[in-house]
């Protein structure tokens, strides 16, 4: 049946969202195992991880087989947005947890700890910290000595990181313009671009963490301010890197000629993935870095 015949196509029951969901409790288990200094939990984590890989490429690989046999009508079209927007209001959710937890941090947490002279003499409630026996946080760039830490310095990498985003957010718009006029080699370039800055973009953040660990002290042990960086900087790398590889399948799509002006959500959903990954970044960039 083909969206021409006038019928809604209802897909065939299919075990590949439990697959995946199996592929990701399996990566998420290895991660804990391996945050908490457990040796297999690496592997576990690789192989959850390759598995969840496996298993979600079958699963788009079936749903585009079908887009591109024509039997999605415009009202199915409508849904695989509402549910793609959908997905992103979980991510944004995600998000805010992860904000509220840093802000009540250094609104409420840090204030009550210093306020408290009996337990912790001395202790003054300034961000960034390590809290009451944490290691001394220094000027931001500053090379620690022992049982002291440093942030990374908003200017450099940071900085870079910011205009690579929001090149590749005006990349991404470019391309999806070149699809709805019909230029192939405009949509062609913008998406090679926007991979090309994204890669970039997760470069440079690996760096910034290794940096962080073995030049500025800077670890997930670093008391709070060490978790909630990690956490957010290392939440949204995640984020960054799914959307890259749903770029590249855009672009691998768009070689093949799938792409319509009327037939256009797979390239859709990766640049609103792709712009939701810029957003999330100038949050950090303000309230992780700058802030």
């Amino acid at each position: 049946m083909s969206a021409a015949d006038g019928g809604y196509y209802v897909p065939k029951p299919t075990s590949w969202p439990f697959l995946v969901a199996g592929g990701l409790c399996v990566a998420a288990l290895g991660a804990v195992l391996a945050l908490n200094g457990l040796k297999p939990g690496t592997w576990i984590a690789a192989f959850g991880a390759a598995v969840l890989a496996v298993f979600v490429f079958r699963w788009f690989a079936r749903v585009i087989g079908e887009a591109e046999a024509g039997v999605y009508t415009p009202q199915a079209e409508r849904a695989f947005r509402w549910a793609m927007a959908g997905f992103l209001l979980t991510q944004v959710a995600l998000f805010a947890v992860l904000f509220a937890a840093l802000l009540y941090a250094r609104r409420y947490a840090l204030p009550w700890i210093a306020a408290n002279e009996l337990l912790w003499p001395g202790f003054d409630a300034v961000w960034p910290s390590a809290g009451p026996n944490g290691p001394v946080a220094l000027e931001p760039g500053m090379l620690p000595g022992p049982n002291q830490f440093a942030p990374l310095a908003v200017g450099d990498i940071p900085a870079l990181n910011t205009l690579i985003l929001f090149a590749s957010g005006i990349l991404a718009t470019w391309a999806y313009r070149g699809l709805l006029r019909e230029n192939r080699a405009q949509l062609l370039t913008g998406l090679f671009l926007t991979i090309a800055c994204g890669l970039g973009f997760l470069a440079l953040q690996a760096y910034s963490h290794v940096l962080a660990y073995a030049e500025f002290a800077l670890t997930l042990k670093t008391g709070i301010y060490g978790a909630t960086f990690f956490a957010l900087t290392g939440f949204h790398a995640l984020q960054a890197l799914i959307a890259v590889i749903a770029l590249a399948v855009a672009l691998t799509r768009a070689f093949k000629g799938q792409f319509q002006a009327d037939r256009r959500f797979g390239l859709e959903a990766a640049v609103w993935y792709w712009h939701f990954v810029d957003a999330a970044w100038l949050f950090l960039f303000v309230f992780v870095y700058w802030l």
